[in-house]
C-alpha cells in the first residue's frame, strides 16, 4: 500500500517528448473548443455578430494564475495569503469565484470594520465517560500555551452558579483569548482586502474544467492517469453566459459543494478501492440555529456553553438573549436539498437539554431560526488540505466540518505556502492531505466543538 507522498514513475519514453506521444495520453478537451474558436473567427468577418461597444466588465479575466473556487471564509483566506505572501506586488494573479448571491456590503473606502469580538471564553462540559479525554486535551492546549483551566463540579457552580451540575465530571474552560466574533463582519473585511491586494472577486458558478491527462505507473507498477486542469468555465450569475479562464493552479474551497467541484474536475471517477477511484468525502450537512429570549437567563459573564449532550449556547447581545443548536445524530441528518428549519427538533432535542442544564431555560422563547450548510467531512470530520495526488493543480482547502471558521487563517496560510513554495512551511499540515482517504488513514480529534 502507498504511504506517505505518492511516487510515481513514467513509462518509458513519456518523460520529455509531451502529452501528445501516446494515444491515449492526451485528453486535451478539443470538442468544447471548437465551437468557441469557430464563434470569435465569425465575430471577425463581414456580416459578423462582433460589436466593439460589448461591455465585458462584468466577466472574469480570459486567464490567471490561480482560480478559487468559493469565496467563503476559506477561499478568501487562501486569496489572502497567496498577495501577501508573493515575493514582488502584482506577481501573482487570484481570481475568487462564488456562486452565493450574498453581498458582502464590502466598501473600499469605509473604516475598520469592528469584528465585536467577545472575549468570554469556551466552557466545555463532560461528563465521567469523557473526562479523561477533556485532561488530555487541556493538557496540549496548555503544552501550546492556550490559557485553559480545568474545574471540578463544585468550581464550575462557584463561578456559575445558573449551571445544574448533574451529570458533569468536570469542565476546560478558557481564560484568554477565547470568545466569538461576528462572522459577516470578517467575510466584509477580507473580501475588501484582498480587493485592496489585486484580487478579482466574481459572482459566477464554475460549471466545467477542460484538461490534459498523460499516463504514469506507480512504484509498484500500478498505472493511473494524472491530469492538469488547464481552464475553468465560469458560468455567471443569472445568466447563460459563461467565461472561460486559463489558469496554472485551482484552489478548490468550495465548502459543502466541494464534493461536487472535486467531481467535475473527474476525481472519484474510477474503479472502487483505486487512488483514481477515491472520492473527496465531503458533502453538505443542514444545521439549525435558534434565537432564544430569556429574562432570568444567565448574564454577561456568560461564556460559550458546550454541554456534554452535543448541545451549545452563548449569549447574543444585551437584552437576554441566546442562540445555540445541537447537531443532530447521523439517524436525524436533515435533508440538505433546502434550508427549511425544523421548529420541533429545538422542542424535541435541543431544548430539553438546555432546560436540564440551565433551570432558567425552562422558560425561554424562541424568537427566530436560520439553517446553514457545513461541509462535512463524512470520513473524519477534519479538513482537507493540499494538492489532489493525480489531478495536480488542484488543490482542497474544504471539509472542516464546522471548524472552518476557526481555522481559515492558518489553512490559508498553509495552502498559499505549498502553492508558492512547494511545501509547508509554518505549520506541518501533512496530515491532513487527501492521500488519506485511499491509505485509510483517519485524522480523529475527540471531545471537539
Amino acid at each position: 500500500m502507498l504511504r506517505g507522498a505518492l511516487r510515481f514513475r513514467a513509462k518509458p519514453g513519456l518523460l520529455g517528448r509531451g502529452l501528445n506521444t501516446r494515444k491515449g495520453g492526451s485528453t486535451l478537451d478539443w470538442a468544447g473548443k471548437v465551437p468557441e474558436i469557430k464563434k470569435k473567427i465569425q465575430s471577425f468577418l463581414p456580416g459578423g455578430d462582433w460589436n466593439p461597444l460589448y461591455d465585458t466588465s462584468h466577466l472574469p479575466p480570459e486567464r490567471t494564475d490561480v482560480v478559487i473556487v468559493g469565496g467563503g471564509v476559506l477561499g478568501l483566506s487562501v486569496a489572502y495569503w497567496l498577495k501577501r505572501l508573493e515575493k514582488q506586488r502584482g506577481a501573482i494573479q487570484v481570481l475568487v469565484v462564488e456562486r452565493d448571491h450574498t453581498d458582502y456590503l464590502a466598501v473600499v473606502d469605509n473604516p475598520p470594520l469592528d469584528l465585536q469580538f467577545n472575549p468570554s471564553g469556551y466552557l466545555l462540559l463532560a461528563s465521567e465517560k469523557s473526562a479523561a479525554m477533556m485532561e488530555n486535551n487541556v493538557k496540549v492546549q496548555r503544552q501550546e500555551g492556550a490559557k485553559v483551566c480545568l474545574m471540578s463540579p463544585e468550581q464550575l457552580q462557584n463561578k456559575f452558579p445558573w449551571i445544574n451540575t448533574e451529570g458533569v465530571a468536570l469542565a476546560s474552560y478558557g481564560l484568554e483569548g477565547e470568545g466569538w466574533f461576528d462572522p459577516w463582519c470578517l467575510l466584509q473585511g477580507l473580501q475588501r482586502k484582498i480587493q485592496s491586494m489585486g484580487v478579482v472577486f466574481c459572482r459566477g458558478e464554475v460549471t466545467r474544467f477542460v484538461s490534459s491527462s498523460s499516463h504514469m505507473e506507480t512504484m509498484s507498477g500500478e498505472e493511473v492517469t494524472l491530469k492538469r486542469i488547464h481552464e475553468v468555465h465560469v458560468k455567471m450569475d443569472h445568466s447563460l453566459e459563461y467565461q472561460p479562464v486559463e489558469c496554472a493552479i485551482v484552489i478548490n474551497a468550495a465548502g459543502a459543494w466541494s464534493g461536487q467541484i472535486a467531481e467535475l474536475a473527474g476525481i472519484g471517477r474510477g474503479p472502487p478501492g483505486t487512488l483514481q477511484g477515491t472520492k473527496l468525502p465531503v458533502e453538505p450537512r443542514k444545521r439549525y440555529v435558534y434565537l432564544w429570549h430569556c429574562p432570568q437567563g444567565p448574564g454577561l459573564e456568560t461564556p460559550l456553553v458546550a454541554d456534554s449532550s452535543g448541545a451549545y449556547f452563548r449569549r447574543e447581545g444585551l437584552g437576554n438573549n441566546y442562540l445555540g443548536g445541537c447537531s443532530p445524530t447521523e439517524e436525524e441528518e436533515p435533508d440538505p436539498g433546502n434550508l427549511e428549519v425544523d421548529h420541533d427538533f429545538f422542542q424535541d432535542k435541543v431544548w430539553p437539554h438546555l432546560a436540564q442544564r440551565v433551570p432558567a431555560f425552562e422558560n425561554l422563547k424562541v424568537r427566530s431560526a436560520w439553517a446553514g450548510y457545513y461541509d462535512y467531512n463524512t470520513f473524519d470530520q477534519n479538513g482537507v488540505v493540499g494538492p489532489h495526488p493525480l489531478v495536480v493543480n488542484m488543490y482542497f482547502a474544504t471539509g472542516f466540518s464546522g471548524h472552518g471558521l476557526q481555522q481559515a487563517p492558518a489553512v490559508g496560510r498553509a495552502v498559499a505556502e505549498l502553492v508558492l513554495e512547494g511545501h509547508f512551511q509554518t505549520i506541518n499540515l501533512s496530515s491532513f492531505l487527501f492521500s488519506r482517504f485511499y491509505l485509510g488513514e483517519k485524522v480523529k480529534e475527540h471531545n471537539i466543538f
